[in-house]
């Protein structure tokens, strides 16, 4: 496990995460899509050192999925990844594809609780708050949510045992902290928050290197082919639209149109 008094761990550089502004939506929504008709993979067929837990169907919200799927390609670069962490480290993928309907469900309800929470907000002031944390639904083939693409993971960390590693704030956390870069600049982090920066630096480093891209401010949230990482990766077209699971229902009717 990293320490804060190591500059690496098991190799792995554990330089400070940068930091970088956050996404002008228009501008990522504007990236072109060539859609690579890539499949979506179940996360859990994936080997060890990755574990699956979907948390949104473990917390009972409405339209979740008891599995996280993910692109063939993020399949890949997550295991690419996780194969590169320190003995006695492994990956926990939190949730991948994401139904519209929990999109909606949780822009809506974060949008509430800010509200009331912060009722002299204006409508603009409420929905940049609630974008710094959940994406805009929407189901537009040219500006999915990053989600429905099967292109955006949540990922965190845990020990030889599953326990997750202290990030310094709970996943899905939306406040100041949970950013990705917040622990670094801190001037004077007690030893808890020095072991969190180096768990969150040894996080972003080993899924850089497998090519995804971080949202800046969720420290859990990562991409790979989708427009968000189009944008920070500055490849400037994304290669997953919005997808959507491969029903028997789906898959019966194709073959009766077939025939």
């Amino acid at each position: 496990m990293p320490t804060s008094n190591s500059p690496t761990a098991d190799g792995i550089p554990l330089h400070r995460v940068p930091s970088l502004d956050a996404p002008e939506w228009e501008r990522v929504s504007a990236l072109p899509i060539t859609e690579c008709g890539e499949r979506l993979i179940p996360m859990s067929l994936a080997p060890e050192p990755i574990k699956v837990f979907p948390a949104y169907a473990r917390l009972g919200i409405p339209g979740a999925v008891p599995e996280c799927f993910v692109r063939e390609g993020v399949y890949r670069a997550l295991l690419q990844a996780a194969r590169r962490l320190p003995e006695g480290i492994g990956m926990v993928v939190l949730d991948g594809w994401r139904p519209w309907r929990v999109q909606q469900y949780l822009f809506d309800t974060l949008h509430e609780a800010i509200h009331h929470h912060h009722p002299s907000l204006d409508e603009g002031e409420l929905m940049v708050r609630t974008r710094e944390f959940v994406s805009l639904p929407s189901r537009d083939p040219l500006a999915p949510s990053p989600h429905l693409t099967g292109g955006a993971v949540d990922v965190t960390l845990c020990d030889a045992d599953g326990m997750p590693l202290d990030m310094g704030t709970q996943f899905d956390e939306a406040i100041p902290a949970s950013h990705t870069d917040h622990l670094e600049t801190l001037k004077a982090p007690s030893a808890a928050q020095r072991q969190a920066r180096d768990n969150r630096r040894l996080l972003y480093h080993v899924m850089h290197e497998a090519g995804f891209t971080n949202l800046p401010s969720e420290w859990w949230h990562y991409d790979f082919g989708d427009q968000l990482w189009a944008h920070y990766s500055g490849g400037g077209v994304a290669r997953y639209g919005p997808a959507e699971l491969d029903t028997i229902e789906n898959r019966w009717r194709r073959q009766f149109a077939d025939g």
